[in-house]
């Protein structure tokens, strides 16, 4: 088993490593007659791509998508959606100089004890270029829930956390997202963190990041317990994401620092409609979704690709030392918000046709 399909009814499987001709997914479970063309995926692909500021890896690619299967005339047929994101810009000359070393902190060591070959090429599979795939199919479950639902149904991300700079969550506001680098929903902590991160790029290091989602719009009932529970799916995708270090639902782990009177969502009828007072839970009671907003973060590490010299093994296992030059994020976490939305999307319709399956 090599596990690099994620899903139960709506499936997605990613291909492709970082420095290869191109990467790409298919997508399987996708229902018919849906609007979708190229441009509904690449205004996801465009958010995530590279080279878009000072702030991130300057790799210069397009990432522009190919439909090659299952839409006909501008509709979802029903059949496998395969995509392809040709590979522009790879210089795989950078990894020369420390091929036979393994990064520290990267999957380098990981994936040679397991499979006795290393892709040197910015780690091939292992490379977060894999998670272009990931928004593609994010974005093609996005417009079949839009459909669904309709316009009330919504997912947006935001950092909140760029390495020990937080923002002021109170003043999210979601156009100033759109509109700067950091995907920071707080227009007040832009320029701190704009020079924060300038030195930390400057001092050859990285930092790390904490993204917020929220998704509004959902129906009560969505999730299966006991082993298919909507916040451990959720959990299980973000995870997958690379870097990815820790996942919130709701209060999370804070949850555990509050009493049973300020942890429990009391709830009311008003104008004979169910309202709660507070969001603890993320949307999300016994696995199964209560209507509410869904509310979940995590935590992307610093990124491990930095100049500083740092201590390593080789592949003859002798110690020695790397720095790691090319181009690299100083923090993987901005990017990752795109990812974040593509994957709880993703993670959403699934359990919507399962749900749609059961109890229509």
């Amino acid at each position: 088993m090599s596990f690099n399909t994620f899903g139960k009814l709506f499936r997605f499987t990613t291909w492709g490593e970082s420095h290869g001709p191109a990467i790409g997914c298919v997508v399987d479970g996708c229902p018919p007659n849906i609007n979708l063309s190229e441009k509904d995926i690449q205004i996801d692909l465009d958010r995530r791509k590279p080279g878009k500021s000072k702030f991130t890896s300057q790799r210069k690619e397009s990432d522009k998508v190919k439909i090659l299967s299952g839409v006909f005339q501008g509709k979802t047929t029903g059949t496998p959606i395969s995509m392809i994101i040709q590979n522009v810009d790879s210089k795989s000359r950078d990894y020369e100089s420390i091929k036979n070393k393994f990064r520290p902190g990267h999957a380098d060591y990981t994936y040679f004890l397991k499979y006795g070959i290393r892709d040197f090429r910015g780690g091939g599979r292992q490379s977060a270029r894999e998670t272009a795939s990931r928004v593609a199919a994010g974005a093609v479950a996005k417009t079949v829930l839009k459909k669904i639902i309709g316009n009330k149904f919504k997912v947006i991300g935001a950092v909140v956390q760029l390495g020990i700079l937080g923002c002021d969550v109170k003043n999210w506001n979601e156009k100033e997202i759109r509109k700067n680098p950091f995907f920071c929903p707080d227009k007040k902590s832009i320029k701190l963190w704009e020079k924060y991160l300038m030195s930390i790029r400057k001092a050859g290091s990285s930092c790390g990041a904490i993204i917020e989602l929220r998704a509004s719009g959902i129906p009560a009932g969505l999730g299966s317990p006991i082993y298919s529970k909507l916040d451990a799916d959720i959990a299980n995708a973000l995870m997958s994401i690379n870097a990815v270090k820790g996942v919130n639902i709701g209060a999370g782990m804070t949850s555990a620092f509050l009493s049973g009177e300020e942890n429990s969502d009391e709830m009311r009828i008003v104008k004979k409609k169910t309202k709660f007072k507070s969001n603890n839970a993320g949307g999300i009671l016994g696995g199964i979704s209560s209507g509410q907003d869904i509310i979940t973060s995590f935590a992307v590490k610093p990124t491990s690709s930095i100049l500083n010299l740092r201590e390593t093994i080789n592949k003859k296992g002798k110690n020695t030392k790397i720095s790691v030059r090319g181009r690299h994020d100083p923090c993987v976490g901005i990017r990752a918000v795109p990812i974040g939305e593509a994957m709880i999307c993703c993670v959403l319709l699934d359990h919507y046709l399962m749900n749609r399956g059961q109890c229509s």
